[in-house]
């Protein structure tokens, strides 16, 4: 099966990378992201091993969240607007892309109303580019502060996608300054907040990420195929 085979190269250059740079593989995880694939591919990547998935769209995660039955893990990791957030709650193991306090309140609110916490990371735009959610990095100090007081969400650390580049080096230094931010973090020891995930690194570029410090890689392409 193509997926499965996908999935073993992907899991083998992951374990490489890591060894590379003197990096325990295990302390990098796959996110599998499956927006636009159906939920039988879903359900192959998993019996190939695979448990950690990422959407998109709230819109393709709540069909998915009724069709898929398996122990999957499901992350959300596009854009989430706050009234979406309701659909989702207590579903989801992580929100990678928070990127206001507005949204952060919200899904405080919906997973409190189930006396449920969520596992958040806070989403950097470091390019400054318009086309690209995230918060500026000292808004993400301010975010963070502000996080912590939420009973129901648990920061667990940052997510960036730095500019489309043909060369998976030229994304090195966006990899390299969201770790020194996380690391300026976890120096300020904020009550409630840590800084254990760092989500970078797709398809073309993840390598790179994961010698930077990635701790989960979004990878969709190489492991589906094209969309």
């Amino acid at each position: 099966m193509t997926i499965s085979r996908n999935l073993a190269r992907i899991n083998e250059r992951i374990r490489a990378a890591a060894e590379s740079t003197g990096r325990d593989p295990a302390s990098v995880r796959l996110v599998a992201v499956s927006k636009t694939r159906p939920a039988a591919d879903i359900i192959a990547a998993f019996q190939a091993g695979q448990t950690v998935f990422g959407e998109n769209y709230i819109q393709e995660l709540v069909p998915k969240l009724a069709e898929v039955h398996e122990a999957v893990q499901w992350h959300v990791i596009g854009h989430l607007q706050s009234n979406k957030v309701k659909y989702i709650a207590g579903q989801v193991a992580m929100i990678h892309s928070v990127d206001r306090l507005s949204l952060a309140q919200e899904i405080d609110r919906q997973w409190g109303k189930l006396g449920k916490s969520c596992d958040i990371l806070i989403q950097v735009n470091l390019s400054g580019e318009a086309t690209k959610s995230g918060t500026t990095e000292d808004g993400a100090i301010q975010l963070l502060h502000e996080c912590a007081l939420l009973p129901n969400v648990r920061v667990k650390g940052l997510m960036t996608m730095p500019p489309f580049f043909d060369d998976p080096d030229a994304a090195r230094p966006y990899f390299a300054e969201i770790r020194r931010l996380s690391e300026t973090v976890a120096r300020q020891r904020i009550a409630g907040v840590e800084m254990v995930e760092l989500s970078m690194g797709m398809s073309g570029d993840f390598e790179a990420a994961i010698q930077e410090g990635a701790t989960l890689v979004r990878v969709g392409t190489a492991i589906f195929g094209e969309r």
